[in-house]
This record gives C-alpha cells, structure tokens and sequence, in this order.
C-alpha cells in the first residue's frame, strides 16, 4: 500500500481548495460546505500572505516548527497574552523577545483594522 502524503495547509488554502471544488463539481458535501463557511469566516489573510507569514515566522523564530507558524497564521495573535494562551500547552518556552518578534511579525501582515 502507498504511503499518503500528509502536509500542513492554511485556513486560506482550504478556502481556495474547496471553491475550486465547488466550481467543477457544482455542490459540495455536507462536511465540504461546512469546513468552507468556516475558512471563509476565519480566513484573514489571503494565500500569498499567509505564505509570506509563515516563511517569515519560521526563519525568524529559531523555536517555531511549521505546525506552530501555521496555528500563528491563523489565530494572528496580537498580545503576549493571546501568545501565552497559544502555546501554553506546547512543549516549547519562548522568551519576551521571542513574543515580541512574532507580535512584531504578524503586525506586518495584519492588523484588526482590515478586519
């Protein structure tokens, strides 16, 4: 049996995956429909941005792996306190610096006033 490929995709790309879906197939499923409205909702930022965000993250942030950059792209924290929630559970610890520099990071991409 062939091993599948799993990779990360962002609230962005399952966004544009599934209209494209929706424009060949005319209908979506029931769980399609419903993970569609939901990026559509949540989905702040566009592909190309997101992208951006990501490969700035990880070659910024020594700590992060991919997993944590894509939870940060979606979520676009704007405090230390929404960082803290973040990762209160991983098993990582980044410094005040740390914070600050993807705070920093994620202000160039996002603000809430484009919201």
């Amino acid at each position: 049996m062939q091993e599948e490929e799993v990779r990360l995709v962002s609230l962005a790309e399952v966004k544009n995956i599934l209209k494209k879906v929706e424009k060949e197939r005319k209908e979506l499923m029931y769980e399609q429909r419903i993970a569609l409205e939901h990026a559509t909702k949540f989905a702040k930022l566009s592909i190309k941005k997101t992208n951006e965000l990501i490969k700035e993250l990880l070659e910024n942030v020594e700590k992060l792996e991919e997993v944590h950059a894509y939870k940060l792209t979606e979520l676009l924290p704007t405090t230390i306190d929404e960082l803290k929630t973040i990762f209160a559970k991983e098993r990582i610890t980044l410094t005040e610096e740390e914070m600050n520099k993807i705070l920093e990071i994620i202000g160039k991409y996002w603000s809430k006033e484009e919201d």
